[in-house]
């Protein structure tokens, strides 16, 4: 229950960043539809890893299943990385550009 709280806690904190990122490099014509798409994958992508977490706590463990999770955040990472090395980022105050 612990950890549930705290992951649901820090959780949301990435989804004002990422909001605001797609908003100040996307087309301006295209705005409104890159955050619904963004928005629904996440939406999408939260829905999957609850349904799916149980199956591989059965099939591995909580440890690995967990273990598992952190493949989400270091992709996210990954794609922070590669946005900044965009022309764009400068747009956002922390890109070189």
């Amino acid at each position: 229950m612990l950890i549930g709280l705290i992951w649901g806690i820090t959780i949301v904190g990435d989804s004002a960043q990422f909001s605001t990122m797609v908003t100040e490099t996307a087309d301006q014509s295209y705005v409104g539809t890159a955050l619904t798409i963004q928005l629904a994958s996440g939406f999408a992508v939260t829905v999957v890893t609850i349904w799916l977490l149980p199956f591989l706590r059965e099939w591995l463990s909580w440890r690995w299943a967990f273990a598992l999770l952190a493949l989400g955040p270091m992709m996210g990472i990954l794609a922070m990385v590669r946005l900044k090395s965009l022309p764009d980022a400068a747009k956002i105050g922390g890109g070189k550009g």
